[in-house]
């Protein structure tokens, strides 16, 4: 009787007693402008050097078929920062310093999703959802904001302007102008030591550090001490110091002891901006580049590394996209999802190496332009709807940070097996009519939701973007 009665007691404490709360885990996102698939050692670059990219992909996970959502800046940021196309809440294209509009206060950021389980919160870079105060990072969920709030060469006649003559760019700390950016060279370290110092000053409570870099965007300028370090001239220069700011952030929490709380990823915002030739990436053996939606343009390198919960040195070739990290955070943070429809689903067992994972996706939706829906992939397929998209063909490199010229050419319907032809060389719509049949209909269902300017079609699911109150 006795030994029960302590039994029950035991129980009694066991239970009554609680339990230490798991740690919410940290979260950064290294954001790179306009780097291309083949831009970092992981995915086949040369001529310069990734030694701590090559390191976070030994020690993490890298995705082969990752894309981001549009092939341009402001659309792409606002994916990634919504989990929801960009097209859907009504930001297209690039954001410049004449627009009235951006992201609207009726969407939720990550950061303001973790915001609600009491995380701190950091942007250090490119923002490009509206430069006005009322669409600031402050007012979305950032509790401390320092960078352009557009590209580093949005001014009047650009592309026009020379080399050596670009005007200043306001730079923003908070939703202040503290001063004007007439050299650029200063910033990969500027947004580097803020995000060490962000990570140390926040060492005991979780984070989300957003590091959107303005490299490696034209024009291109580097610090000091990467001048000259790559035997590619300025681009891979420019890449070696993007290089050295992960391992700055990666070796910072290491220090504080966080590897094992921190959730790292490696991604672009879409691939090179090949006009500027010798100024740009490469987007290795994909499509074209920035600014269409073949792969080149929206397949990206992708790496993400958490030690202890991401298996070392795993390869994944299943697709996925930036609107999914919005959820897929959302879950390991147990935080509530915005109550309104995001387009992103949860790719935990894609990041955590599961075996026999699979996107949870029926499609992913490329679109450009004014809302043009110009491609659909499902599972190793991809649909190439007619439209009109720029190239440079055969014309030779570009030198000295002056563009070529595009041509205009357009597309047919067309259907490509990315599993056996990720340069999307041989168009095999003929052979696989039922294959066409079945993407066309999932497109379908998307000028439904979301409209499509090319067969005129207004979507019933869009949201407005923010408006300027002037």
């Amino acid at each position: 009787m006795k030994r029960k009665l302590f039994c029950l007691a035991f129980t009694a404490i066991l239970f009554a007693t609680p339990v230490a709360a798991q740690r919410l885990p940290n979260v950064v996102i290294i954001f790179i402008d306009d780097m291309g698939y083949a831009d970092i050692g992981p995915f086949g670059a040369k001529g310069y050097k990734t030694p701590n990219l090559d390191r976070m992909a030994k020690e993490g996970i890298r995705f082969t078929s990752f894309y981001a959502a549009q092939g341009v800046c402001s659309a792409s940021r606002a994916a990634l920062l919504t989990g929801t196309y960009s097209n859907r809440i009504g930001i297209h294209g690039a954001l410049d310093h004449r627009a009235k509009h951006g992201i609207s206060d009726n969407e939720v950021t990550i950061a303001q999703m973790l915001k609600t389980k009491g995380y701190a919160t950091a942007i250090y870079g490119k923002w490009h959802l509206g430069h006005h105060p009322q669409f600031l990072p402050t007012r979305h969920g950032f509790d401390e904001y320092l960078g352009l709030p557009y590209s580093n060469d949005m001014w009047p006649n650009h592309p026009e302007a020379k080399p050596g003559t670009y005007p200043p760019l306001p730079l923003f700390e908070n939703d202040k102008v503290v001063q004007v950016m007439p050299d650029q060279s200063q910033l990969t370290r500027a947004y580097t030591e803020r995000a060490v110092s962000f990570i140390e000053r926040n060492k005991d409570k979780p984070f989300f550090l957003y590091v959107p870099h303005t490299m490696v965007h034209v024009p291109l300028f580097v610090g000091e001490k990467f001048k000259g370090s790559a035997k590619t001239g300025l681009y891979g220069d420019v890449v070696q110091e993007v290089d050295w700011s992960v391992g700055e952030i990666l070796k910072t929490i290491k220090k504080q002891g966080l590897d094992k709380d921190t959730l790292v990823i490696f991604t672009s915002d879409n691939g090179p901006w090949l006009s500027y030739g010798e100024h740009a990436g490469s987007s290795g053996p994909l499509r074209e580049g920035k600014g269409t939606a073949w792969e080149g343009g929206v397949r990206v390198p992708f790496i993400a590394r958490w030690p202890g919960k991401i298996p070392a040195g795993r390869t994944t070739r299943e697709p996925a996209m930036t609107i999914d990290l919005l959820p897929t955070i959302g879950r390991l943070a147990n935080a509530e999802l915005p109550k309104h429809k995001i387009d992103g689903l949860d790719i935990w067992p894609l990041l955590q190496g599961e075996a026999k994972a699979k996107n949870p996706h029926d499609a992913y939706f490329f679109y450009y332009n004014t809302n043009e829906l110009q491609a659909v992939r499902s599972g190793k397929w991809k649909l190439i709807f007619p439209h009109t998209y720029r190239t440079l063909g055969n014309q030779p490199k570009a030198k000295d940070g002056i563009p070529a010229k595009y041509t205009n050419v357009k597309s047919g319907l067309e259907l490509y097996d990315l599993e056996s032809d990720m340069g999307e060389k041989t168009n095999v719509a003929d052979k696989h009519p039922d294959v066409v049949k079945r993407l066309e209909a999932l497109a379908e269902q998307a000028r439904e939701d979301m409209g499509d300017s090319l067969t005129k079609r207004v979507g019933k699911g869009v949201r407005e973007p923010g408006r300027l109150v002037e």
